[in-house]
């Protein structure tokens, strides 16, 4: 991470259509921001895909990244919710090498990390865990002695907490203005 950055979170929806990941995917691309984390699936509306992307960037970055994602049609909202109260999950399959009294150790962690495991080799497990990112690279690090095969993660997937969506569909917020935010002290 550069100093002065940190990890940004804009829940991006879109429309359902083919090549709109590839547009998105392509603005951070052409404003050189490298994505840390991105995830996509329907939501509660028909025809409308939400994507939480993760970018490490300061605040003014982050403005500039919000504006210029309004400017492209398929985009319907995009909320930073970096600053409001959410939840944030992760989701990993791990498969790992065990057989005789290492696999009762690597049983025995996964009950101390809440995880489950959801299949089951002659020489291997695989392990489902979900929570905070942190607690994926915690049980990942135990479970490196064992021997991990082959591991799959989500990234991160954030909601507001409670009843504060960070706001409706109707009507779609307007385009932050380039007039309205102050580059004074800002330098490219």
């Amino acid at each position: 991470m550069q100093p002065g950055n940190m990890l940004h979170t804009f829940a991006i929806y879109v429309d359902n259509k083919p090549g709109v990941l590839t547009r998105v995917a392509s603005l951070f691309r052409r404003r050189a921001f490298n994505i840390e984390s991105l995830t996509v699936g329907h939501t509660e509306r028909p025809g409308v895909s939400r994507m939480t992307v993760v970018v490490d960037t300061d605040d003014y970055g982050a403005r500039r990244l919000e504006a210029n994602l309004y400017k492209l049609v398929p985009v319907q909202r995009v909320d930073d919710i970096t600053q409001t109260p959410s939840i944030a999950r992760d989701l990993a399959l791990i498969k790992v090498a065990a057989t005789g009294e290492a696999r009762t150790h690597v049983m025995q962690l996964v009950d101390v990390y809440r995880a489950r495991i959801v299949d089951v080799g002659p020489e291997s497990l695989v392990i489902e865990a979900t929570g905070p990112e942190a607690k994926i690279d915690s049980l990942l690090e135990v479970l490196r002695p064992f021997g991990v095969i082959e591991m799959a993660r989500t990234g991160r997937v954030s909601m507001a907490r409670g009843t504060t969506t960070a706001r409706r569909f109707d009507p779609p917020r307007a385009p932050v203005e380039a007039a309205a935010i102050d580059l004074s002290n800002c330098s490219v």
